[in-house]
C-alpha cells in the first residue's frame, strides 16, 4: 500500500531533490506524523545522521513512542540498529551497513535493506559511487538476512517524474517472498494502485508535501468496493479490540477523517456523517487499516461520551466487557461521586490504595489453584485500574508500553530489586 515518509534535518521535516537540493522545508514534523501515523507504518529518515552532520534522535524517539515507525539514516553498526529497536522502532532500515556480518546479528523480521539504484545499478556513498552491481543481484545476496527491501530510484527521487513500473515489476520477480517498497518519482494515486497490484508498497514524500498528491486519494486508490455507490464497509474497534459497529466510508469521509483526526463516515441515507456532531459522542481515530483483500477498512478509535450506538449502548453489540467495562465504571465513579462508594474512598485516600495494591499483589503471588489465582488477579486489576483512573491514565497507554517493550531486542535479567 502506502508508506508515508518524513525526512528530518535540523529538527524540521524537509524534502530534497536527488538527496541534495532542498525543495521543501515543511517545518514541525508533528502535524505530518499525526496524519501519516493513522495510515500504518511511516518511514522516518534522519538525514543529519546519514550525512554525519548531527542527529534527530530525541525527536525520532518521541515519534516512535506514539506511532509505528521504520527508522533509517545513519544506522551503521549492530549497536545502532539494536538501540533503535529497543527505543520502539517497528523496523530499522539499513543502507551502507547492510552487510551479512551486521545483518545476521539482528532480528530478520525487523530489518529492511535500503538499496539505492541509478538506472538499475546500485550506488553508494550518497549516490555518488557506482558499484557495477545490479539491484537484483544485491537482493539475492542479502535476502536471507532481512524482511524486505526499500529500493530508491535515484534518477527520479524528488523529481515527481513518475515511477518506473517495468523496473518495479522486475524487482518484484527478483524477491517474491520479501516485502518490497519502492521510492522515487511516485506522484499519482494510479501509480500507487498499480504498484499495489504488483504486491509492492510505494514510499511517498515529495508528492504529498508539495500537494501534488492528496493523502486520502493515495490511500483510497488501492481500495475496492462491490457496491454501486463505491462505499467501503468500515469496522470500528476500540484499542482493546472490542467491535463497536459497522459503518461505511467514502473517499470524502476518509479525507475528512484524516484531516480532522475524528470519525467521519458516510451515511447511506444522509451522506457525510460527522460522528458526535449532535450527540457529543465523538471518536478520535487512531489507526486506519485495510484488510488483505482491500475491500474493507478497520478504524481503531478512542470513543468519548456514552459510546457508539444510537440506542445508547457502548457498541451496536451491547455494552463493554471485562477491563473496558471496569475502566468505564471507575471513570463514572470518579466524575459522579456515589455515596458510600468504596472506589471513591480509594480515589480520595492514596495511602489506602497503596496498601491494597501491595496486599493484593502478595495474595496473587501466594495463590495456588486456578480459581483462586483468577480471583486474586481480578482483585489486583481492580485496584490497579483505580490507580490508573486516579492519575488520568488508561489501559490503552499501558498496552502501548507493553507493545514497545515487546519490540526490544536487548533483554534484562529481571532479578528482584533489593
Amino acid at each position: 500500500m502506502l508508506v508515508t515518509s518524513i525526512d528530518l534535518r535540523g529538527g524540521q521535516a524537509v524534502q530534497l531533490i536527488g538527496g541534495e537540493s532542498l525543495a521543501i522545508e515543511a517545518g514541525d514534523p508533528a502535524p505530518y506524523a499525526r496524519s501519516f501515523g493513522m495510515l500504518g507504518e511511516m518511514a522516518i529518515v534522519d538525514l543529519d545522521a546519514a550525512l554525519g552532520t548531527g542527529s534527530n534522535a530525541a525527536l525520532i524517539c518521541g515519534l516512535c513512542q506514539e506511532y509505528d515507525c521504520r527508522v533509517g539514516g545513519g544506522i551503521r553498526t549492530v549497536e545502532d540498529a539494536r538501540s533503535w529497536l529497543d527505543r520502539g522502532a517497528s523496523k530499522v532500515v539499513l543502507g551502507t551497513a547492510a552487510r551479512p556480518e551486521i545483518l545476521r546479528e539482528l532480528p530478520r523480521e525487523r530489518v529492511v535493506v535500503a538499496l539505492d539504484a541509478r538506472h538499475g545499478e546500485v550506488v553508494v556513498e550518497g549516490w555518488r559511487t557506482r558499484t557495477g552491481q545490479c539491484v537484483e543481484q544485491r537482493m539475492q545476496e542479502l535476502g536471507a538476512y532481512c524482511a524486505g527491501f526499500l529500493v530508491t530510484f535515484v534518477e527520479r527521487e524528488g523529481r515527481m517524474q513518475g515511477c518506473d513500473l517495468e523496473f518495479a515489476r522486475r524487482l518484484r520477480s527478483a524477491c517474491p517472498a520479501h516485502e518490497l517498497v519502492v521510492a522515487g518519482g511516485v506522484c499519482t494515486a494510479q501509480e500507487i494502485r498499480a504498484l499495489d497490484e504488483l504486491g509492492i508498497d510505494a514510499q511517498v514524500g515529495m508528492a504529498l508535501y508539495s500537494g501534488r498528491l492528496d493523502l486520502a486519494d493515495a490511500y483510497w486508490s488501492v481500495l475496492c468496493s462491490d457496491r454501486r455507490d463505491g462505499l467501503v464497509p468500515t469496522v470500528l474497534v476500540t484499542e482493546g479490540g472490542q467491535v463497536l459497529g459497522l459503518v461505511w466510508s467514502s473517499l470524502e469521509s476518509l479525507r475528512e477523517t484524516i484531516r480532522t483526526g475524528s470519525g467521519v463516515y458516510h451515511s447511506r441515507r444522509r451522506g457525510l456523517w460527522r460522528k458526535g456532531e449532535t450527540s457529543g459522542n465523538t471518536q478520535k481515530v487512531l489507526r486506519i487499516e485495510a484488510d488483505c483483500d482491500r475491500d474493507a477498512l478497520c478504524f481503531t478509535i478512542a470513543p468519548s461520551g456514552s459510546g457508539h450506538c444510537h440506542e445508547g449502548t457502548w457498541s451496536c453489540f451491547g455494552d463493554r466487557r471485562g477491563l473496558a467495562r471496569l475502566e468505564g465504571t471507575l471513570r463514572n465513579r470518579a466524575s459522579l461521586p456515589a455515596a458510600g462508594s468504596y472506589t471513591q474512598r480509594l480515589l480520595a485516600d492514596p495511602e489506602l490504595l497503596r496498601t491494597k495494591l501491595v496486599e493484593e499483589a502478595g495474595e496473587l503471588a501466594d495463590a495456588r489453584d486456578a480459581g483462586h489465582i483468577a480471583e486474586e488477579a481480578a482483585d489486583l486489576l481492580y485496584f490497579a485500574t483505580v490507580q490508573l483512573t486516579r492519575n488520568g491514565v488508561d489501559w490503552h497507554r499501558v498496552e502501548r508500553v507493553l507493545e514497545l517493550r515487546n519490540r526490544r531486542v536487548t533483554r534484562r535479567g529481571g532479578e528482584a530489586k533489593s
